[in-house]
């Protein structure tokens, strides 16, 4: 079973991105919006520790929260949100870490 996962806090503040990367199915993506972009900044830790997941073509990021926090997200795709719902739609559920 495929899973999206959303994460929206930042990876500064609380350890959600970590555990989400520890139980990350082979086939599942993520989608990083809110202050969870801040994960994109080049250099930091939970930049290499996304790298390291190899996502390649599974990570995702809102570019609105992007172009909002001043990031290029280089590592994700950024999508907007009707992209947003056509991918929540392409895996057979999405888990949110509130």
């Amino acid at each position: 079973m495929t899973t999206l996962h959303v994460i929206a806090h930042s990876p500064f503040g609380d350890d959600r991105l970590s555990s989400c990367l520890r139980l990350l199915g082979a086939e599942d993506a993520v989608l990083l919006c809110g202050d969870a972009v801040y994960a994109l900044r080049p250099g930091s830790e939970p930049y290499a520790a996304l790298q390291a997941a190899d996502l390649d073509t599974r990570l995702f990021a809102l570019d609105e929260d992007l172009q909002a926090r001043a990031l290029d997200g280089a590592l994700a795709k950024a999508i907007d949100y009707p992209a947003f719902v056509a991918l929540s739609l392409q895996y057979d559920k999405v888990n949110s870490w509130l």
